[in-house]
């Protein structure tokens, strides 16, 4: 039998492959949209026919969660006009419209300057956007608001470029370039986030920093090193690509002008921005298998997955490509192939169908040990959560009498299945945490 061998930070991984093919090819296919599906169908599969050690499916429960779903999206949106899911909606927290103070700001720049510093903005605050840990929250001191998880984490991003903390350049404070993020501290991270550093690996202060509300002593950020280092990642890797990021002044934002040449009949494919996101930042993830010493990023080994036993799924490569495609839409581009991207297998969207009793684990174990990404336990949850999100669509559209045209999977996630998971888990965990433990490096969820 032929292998490839990928490695990660653990080792040599040989996976069987079932016909002779190069790595790079391998690693095109699994950049694709089709492969997460492909390769998520297969687990879905093995699950289903009662061949899985730690999942079984109830199917019976579709339309039970799909009735819940629906009416969390009637009470979010009752006109059923549900913007994007995308980084812009944690931006808008308590019905706060924040991003109108760089609208401000910027009122004189031209449309493509106002898409480049949303583009900055957008991806450097989408790749910080992993999982928070509950025990951390931020105070925003304009509204005087207590904010958790990803909305915090929205905030304080946005805060924190407003303040010119990814910038090189204090005359110019809104933007994100290379030469900052190499050189970013974690004393500059925490203070942004108000998180405390006593678990930290570079033996920080043991005091809190400046800016954390009055009454905070301890806030722990889930995964702060990770987080900084992929910043750190972020910025080599834009130095690395001038055709993405431009030459002289490598920013993230620059790939708004590289999108713009890939626009034909003033239409752009959502997947092309999907590939460009994976082709820009598939060095910086750490930890990742490696196949012929390219980092595979969001791909992960299933052991009962034929073929090669990788398994792809891109989760913030695509919640960032959803998060790009309104500043294009600003620009006029009329974005299509919109139902090609996938759902986010991530702990909202997969706590929901084990919540609502779609996907129930085997032995009690799973849901009360912790479990690392790289599991085969969470593996083969993310696969199931890709593969139930497209059947949930469907059953969704069909009760609604709407189609993939009025209602796209990327509005059914906002209505939707993320925010229907984080009710059901608020009304049956304290704090809302999800039904499986992850541990989290702050790359992943």
């Amino acid at each position: 039998m032929d292998f490839l061998t990928a490695k990660n930070s653990q080792g040599v991984v040989g996976v069987p492959t079932g016909a002779p093919r190069t790595p790079r090819e391998v690693i095109s296919y699994l950049r694709t949209t089709t492969a997460i599906r492909d390769r998520c169908q297969d687990v879905f599969n093995i699950v289903e026919a009662g061949k899985s050690d730690y999942f079984e499916l109830d199917l019976s429960q579709l339309g039970k969660v799909a009735d819940y779903v629906i009416e969390v999206m009637r009470e979010e949106y009752p006109d059923l006009n549900v913007p994007f899911h995308s980084r812009w909606r944690h931006f808008e927290v308590s019905g706060i419209s924040r991003i109108s103070r760089i609208d401000q700001i910027m009122a004189k720049a031209t449309p493509l300057q106002k898409a480049a510093t949303k583009y900055d903005l957008a991806i450097v605050s989408v790749l910080l956007d992993a999982g928070a840990g509950e025990k951390w929250s931020y105070h925003e001191h304009d509204t005087g608001l207590i904010l958790k998880r990803s909305e915090g984490l929205a905030v304080a991003t946005l805060q924190m470029f407003i303040d010119g903390t990814f910038s090189s350049n204090p005359h110019q404070p809104l933007q994100v370039d290379a030469s900052k993020l190499i050189s970013l501290t974690l004393q500059e991270l925490a203070r942004g986030f108000q998180a405390t550093l006593e678990n930290s690996s570079e033996n920080p202060p043991k005091q809190p920093l400046q800016n954390t509300s009055e009454n905070l002593t301890e806030n722990p950020l889930v995964g702060i090193d990770g987080r900084l280092k992929l910043l750190q990642k972020l910025g080599s890797a834009l130095a690395a690509s001038p055709n993405l990021f431009g030459q002289d002044n490598p920013r993230p934002g620059n790939l708004v002008s590289y999108l713009q040449n890939q626009v034909t009949n003033n239409q752009l494919e959502a997947t092309t921005v999907l590939q460009a996101v994976l082709e820009g930042f598939s060095s910086i993830w750490s930890g990742r298998l490696d196949l012929d010493g390219i980092n595979l990023g969001d791909i992960w080994y299933h052991p009962a997955v034929i073929d090669d036993g990788l398994v792809p799924f891109h989760k913030l490569s695509q919640w960032l490509t959803y998060s790009l495609l309104e500043p294009l839409e600003e620009l006029g581009i009329k974005i299509i192939g919109l139902e090609s991207l996938t759902g986010l297998p991530e702990y909202r969207n997969g706590g929901l169908f084990i919540d609502l009793g779609l996907i129930k684990p085997k032995y009690p174990e799973i849901l009360q040990q912790s479990h690392s990404v790289a599991s085969a336990v969470i593996v083969e949850w993310r696969a199931l959560t890709v593969i139930l999100l497209d059947i949930i669509a469907t059953t969704i559209r069909t009760q609604l009498n709407m189609d993939s045209q009025q209602l796209p999977l990327v509005k059914i996630l906002q209505g939707g299945t993320w925010t229907a998971g984080r009710k059901i888990a608020a009304k049956l965990r304290k704090n809302g945490i999800p039904p499986i433990d992850i541990e989290s490096d702050g790359t992943v969820f």
